[in-house]
């Protein structure tokens, strides 16, 4: 195996959730372009829910990569695909009353919480490795893959 297929073996997963994400962001932008033409009430929400969406999402995607990169790639796209779910379930509550987005809002900071958790552990067991020896990546490997099924629990 040369070098070009251990990197795509090590990111395949983290691309095929980005990609998917773009699909979404595709979606919500038409879903806003329709609204605004046709001057709708629900333009402003609509607007207003693709705005919010978008602020979050460089931040997402950072935490997506780093997570995947440093620590383990499965654990971080699983993650991914649940946040794309949330983020989906946030915007079309934001479409109807308010209320009904803060529930896709919250899960959605607890997932972008967990990934940031899996870079800082990443990070971490790289330095204990480079400076101290100690590898304890399979470990930390093993917690965190069964530490992503708790993110499905509302």
């Amino acid at each position: 195996m040369d070098a070009s297929q251990v990197v795509v073996e090590n990111i395949y997963l983290l691309v095929l959730v980005t990609l998917i994400s773009v699909l979404q962001n595709t979606f919500f932008a038409q879903k806003v372009e329709r609204e605004c033409l046709a001057h709708t009430p629900a333009s402003d929400r609509v607007s207003c829910a693709n705005r919010n969406c978008m602020d979050a999402y460089p931040t997402f995607l950072a935490v997506m990569w780093c997570a995947g990169l440093c620590l383990n790639q499965a654990p971080a796209a699983f993650a991914g695909i649940i946040y794309l779910m949330v983020r989906q379930k946030y915007f079309v509550g934001y479409l109807g009353q308010t209320s009904q987005s803060t529930p896709g809002y919250l899960f959605g900071k607890r997932i972008i919480f967990f990934l940031f958790l899996m870079c800082v552990v990443g990070i971490f067991n790289y330095l204990l490795m480079r400076f101290l020896g100690n590898d304890y990546h399979e470990h930390v490997q093993t917690i965190t893959n069964a530490a992503s099924a708790l993110l499905l629990i509302p």
